[in-house]
Formats: structure tokens, C-alpha cells, sequence
């Protein structure tokens, strides 16, 4: 799991830095274990990476220190996706593979022949699924696989910034304004005279990733078209039209299950309370990479308020469930604080399948959904009920076809 975004200023006098320095932490959010920003002066490529969050391992005066107009960037739930040197940066997200050689051909080739050839030549080699940002000395490419299982989306700040990034928080965080999303398979060329839109000229049927919508995206984003706080607050109701439990209170599992926490408790008439605090900062555990990290995680991050569910019965809302040994924690976290019932409402669909295209989805012998029928499973994770919605469904809320949901079903697309 990643994120990407870039910056082009037009005119030599703004230094985009700092732009790409809070674009970052808008998009943090997609892989908080490592980072990368490289920044052009149109005579050389400078960048900083490192481990972590960008504002805890990045100090203020060395993003000042990376002057120039244009600037890409990307965080990672891994290593950082991509390549760094001084002529050329590239970031991504997806599974793509990007060799020295093809890195090295890619080189030769913008010297010798048109950006939009060159640039096709050098995806045409990778094989996955890819949104990516590429930055030479003088020029800022962006690019979506031909599925476009991967968002990202263009706007800008009047005339004078091009702005691109995997998510429209990105673009508001720095008052840039939406365009659209980049199409799949089309490539974007921004120099200082002009921007190129190369669109594909064969393009199969769209398969944008389905998880985008219940987990990755933020709840102020809007990805492909669609505000992710609207669909999360449809998903919300039909849980609960299709889930109902009688109970005393409803409770999301901070920070984004609570959108759909608030819509299933407007909908069922079960009054909503605020049933975690957070301790510390805001962290992904589903996205961290071991399960003690997980387990840790959620016992620092989440602690129950005692007055919300002391003798009640507790609807609690997460927005998935993969291996089932952190929601037991959760459970038990509950039931220690007086919980009388709890029954677990899950707003995606059940995970079967790991992802070949870059999303954190373990191998099949970790998932809970497997194996286990939803009665088994409130059974391992101690709970007094536990329901999913279904695919069908998810894709109905979605608005029809035109999704990867091989995650959830075990069948995925090809991407060349």
C-alpha cells in the first residue's frame, strides 16, 4: 500500500518543497512505515527518505534545503516504491518492479525521442498495476495502468501550479484545486511550457481497486469520480438494514470506521457514542508489517470508555476484518470494561484472497474469512454476533461494475 503525489510550478521564482513536504502528510495515511520526496531546480534532482512518518524523520530545515519548482513524492507501508537518483525520481503505487536497466533505457530514451514514446516504451516493460509520478530535471510525468486499479487524480493552484497525487486531500491540504481524475493508461507530460494529455489508445474496462472505498482512501477524498464520506455513509445504513441487532449504543473502531458507525446508528436509531480514546498518534494497524506490531498497536491506540459501555449492549463498526486477532483484542478490550453484549458489524465485504497489485492483504492461510462461516468466526473473536456485507452489495453501493474486488472474491483482473 502507497501513495504518491507531485508539484509543478511554471515559474522559477516558487520553490514547491514545502507544497510536497504536506502533500505527503495528507497522504501518510496510505503507508506510514517509509517515505521519499525529490525535488528539481532544472539542473539536478535532490531527495530525502527515510523511515517512519515524514514528520517525525524529517527535520523542517532539510526540506527548506531541497529548493527547486517542481517535486513528486511517495509514502509506503514497506521500502519506498520507486527510485531515486540525482537526474530522475520515480514513485508509486502498485506492484510494478522498476529495474536499473529499465531505468537506464528510459534515460537514453527521453533524449532521443518524444516524452509520450519514451515514457510508453518504459511502462510497456513493467507489468502490475501502478499509479506513478516521475521526475527528470525539467519535466513531471504522470501515469495510471490502463485498468486504473490505482487512483490519481490532476488539478492546480490557478496558472501557476500543476498538482497531482493519489488522493484530492492532497490537493486541498495546499489549496490547489481538482481537474480530474487522470484516466487509465493515459500519460500526463508537465514542463515549464505546456502540459501534454496522451490518453491510451486501446483501453480494457476499468477496474478500480474496491478497498479504496471501505479502508485506503480518506473520508474527505474523492477517488474516481466518487466522495468517499457519501459512499461510506451508504454502506453504513445497509449494514445496518441488513444487520440488525437489538443493542444500547453503537461504537466505530477509530479513525475510520466512525463514518460508518455515525450512518448504521441514524439508521437503526441506536444512539452513537464515542467508545475508544486514542492514545498517541494516529496509526494504521491493519497496514503494519507483523502481527505483534498489530496487537501492540491497538492496545496503545485504543482505549474503551468505561461510561459508554459499561453494562450495554455494544454494536461495534470496523471497516474489515483480515485476520480476526486484533478485533478479539478489541472484543476483549470491551467485555473487560463492562460491555454486556458485543456484536461486531464489518462494513467491507470478507477477505479471502491476498492482492497481487500492492494492498496489504496477507496470505490466504492468515485470513479468518477463509475458513470460517460468520458464526465461526464470532466464536473466535469472542463475540456475541459478527455479519459482513456482501459484494454484491458493495458494488451496488458503488453504482454498478467497474471494480477490482479480487480481494473479496479471489478473482483477479489482468493487467498487462
Amino acid at each position: 500500500m502507497a501513495g504518491v503525489c507531485g508539484i509543478y510550478a511554471f515559474d522559477e521564482i516558487w520553490n514547491v518543497s514545502r507544497f510536497v513536504y504536506y502533500q505527503l502528510i495528507a497522504i501518510q495515511s496510505r503507508g506510514q512505515e517509509s517515505f521519499g520526496m525529490s525535488i528539481s531546480d532544472f539542473k539536478d534532482v535532490r531527495s530525502a527518505n527515510g523511515k517512519g512518518t515524514i514528520q517525525e524523520s524529517l527535520e523542517s530545515y532539510e526540506v527548506n534545503e531541497l529548493l527547486g519548482c517542481c517535486g513528486v513524492g511517495g509514502v509506503s507501508t514497506r521500502d519506498v516504491n520507486g527510485y531515486i537518483s540525482d537526474d530522475i525520481a520515480i514513485y508509486f503505487d502498485g506492484s510494478v518492479k522498476i529495474t536499473e536497466e529499465a531505468v537506464q533505457k528510459l534515460r537514453m530514451d527521453l533524449g532521443n525521442m518524444p516524452e509520450k514514446e519514451a515514457v510508453r516504451s518504459f511502462l510497456d516493460g513493467l507489468s502490475g498495476a501502478y499509479s506513478m509520478v516521475i521526475l527528470t530535471k525539467e519535466k513531471m510525468i504522470a501515469t495510471r495502468d490502463k485498468l486504473g486499479v490505482k487512483p490519481l487524480v490532476i488539478g492546480g493552484v490557478g496558472f501557476d501550479l500543476a498538482v497531482v497525487a493519489s488522493e484530492t486531500s492532497a490537493l486541498d491540504v495546499i489549496g490547489a484545486e481538482l481537474s480530474r481524475d487522470i484516466e487509465p493508461g493515459e500519460i500526463v507530460v508537465i514542463d515549464r511550457h505546456y502540459i501534454e494529455e496522451i490518453k491510451a489508445e486501446k483501453r480494457p474496462p476499468c477496474a478500480n481497486c474496491i478497498f479504496e472505498y471501505v479502508y485506503m482512501a480518506r473520508i474527505d477524498s474523492k477517488i474516481n469520480g466518487i466522495y468517499i464520506h457519501e459512499i461510506r455513509n451508504r454502506i453504513g445504513k445497509l449494514l445496518a438494514k441488513q444487520n440488525p441487532v437489538e443493542a444500547d449504543v453503537v461504537i466505530g473502531v477509530p479513525e475510520t470506521a466512525i463514518p460508518f458507525a455515525m450512518a448504521y446508528s441514524n439508521e437503526s436509531k441506536i444512539p452513537l457514542d464515542i467508545g475508544f480514546m486514542r492514545t498517541g498518534k494516529v496509526t494504521r494497524t491493519a497496514i503494519k508489517p507483523t502481527q505483534m506490531e498489530r496487537m501492540i498497536g491497538v492496545q496503545l491506540k485504543l482505549n474503551p470508555v468505561r461510561t459508554a459501555v459499561r453494562g450495554k449492549r455494544v454494536v461495534l463498526i470496523d471497516d474489515s476484518v483480515v485476520r480476526g486477532t486484533t478485533m478479539r483484542n478489541i472484543v476483549n478490550l470491551l467485555r473487560k470494561r463492562g460491555a454486556k453484549e458485543v456484536h461486531v458489524r464489518i462494513c467491507s465485504p470478507k477477505l479471502i484472497s491476498p492482492c497481487p497489485f500492492g494492498t496489504e492483504v496477507p496470505t490466504k492461510d492468515e485470513l479468518i474469512a477463509v475458513d470460517n462461516t460468520e458464526y465461526e468466526i464470532a466464536s473466535i473473536i469472542d463475540a456475541d454476533s459478527f455479519a459482513y456485507i456482501s459484494v454484491d452489495d458493495l458494488v451496488n453501493v458503488l453504482g454498478g461494475d467497474g471494480y477490482c474486488s479480487g480481494c473479496m472474491t479471489g478473482n483477479y483482473p489482468e493487467v498487462d
